[in-house]
């Protein structure tokens, strides 16, 4: 991202990332958009393809052809971009973590109550839609899709990244129209499974090679600390995954 935007630094700091809080998707602000303080008026930039499409040699078991899960990848490098830090969602595998979700429970909504009536809920009252979170997903990626085409005449995965943070912002703000859901309601889902992807455990496809662990230098599943447990100082320690023991 450019430095005249908010940095993933900044961001990690001011959100208590960076000291190992523990955060939930509703507690977090989106990397771009409106919840982003800008110092200085947006600039025009060049589409340097970067985020353009993410890699395909893992096996996909929810999405069915590459250019949807192309944009859903792009949409989530966008919400955690690599930076100085590290890697950003697509090195960190959140696509592939966000697939796997969405074809097990987390999708289905297996262990919700989802009868209706289905009433207007307020923001406090937490998941309100008819509709399960796989086929919320699969309507908000050709909702970006088709924002692109509307707005750019382009495909969301070759518009430029201010072009995505213009589309993206406006599901944020409610702006856009959807189905049995709004737009704002799938921007948060799809912001909280991308830090979720950016952190979980690598046992579950995301946190690749558990490079998000080790920007906040998190130890990820030690089986003790004995060993460190009286030193003094920040102990630096190589994470572990919970695949690993």
């Amino acid at each position: 991202m450019s430095n005249k935007d908010i940095s993933r630094r900044d961001f990690l700091k001011t959100t208590g990332i960076a000291t190992g809080t523990l955060i939930g998707g509703g507690l977090i602000g989106g990397l771009i958009g409106f919840n982003s303080k800008k110092t200085t008026a947006p600039t025009k930039s060049s589409n340097t393809n970067t985020n353009k499409t993410a890699e395909t040699s893992e096996g996909k078991m929810f999405f069915t052809t590459d250019k949807d899960f192309n944009i859903l990848a792009a949409a989530t490098e966008r919400i955690f971009p690599k930076d100085d830090l590290g890697p950003g969602a697509m090195e960190l595998g959140v696509p592939y973590f966000i697939d796997r979700q969405l074809a097990g429970q987390y999708g289905s909504n297996s262990k919700e109550y989802m009868q209706g009536p289905f009433g207007k809920g307020e923001p406090t009252q937490g998941y309100q839609s008819r509709l399960t979170r796989a086929e919320i997903f699969i309507q908000g990626v050709q909702t970006l899709e088709s924002e692109a085409q509307k707005r750019y005449k382009k495909s969301f995965t070759d518009i430029t990244d201010k072009e995505r943070d213009v589309i993206l912002t406006a599901l944020q703000k409610d702006e856009v129209k959807m189905k049995g859901v709004t737009a704002g309601f799938f921007f948060s889902l799809l912001r909280s499974a991308t830090i979720e992807g950016a952190y979980s455990d690598p046992l579950y496809g995301g946190n690749r090679n558990m490079e998000g662990w080790r920007m906040k230098g998190f130890p990820g599943h030690q089986m003790s600390y004995i060993n460190v447990i009286e030193k003094e100082g920040f102990q630096k320690i190589e994470p572990r995954s919970l695949g690993m023991h």
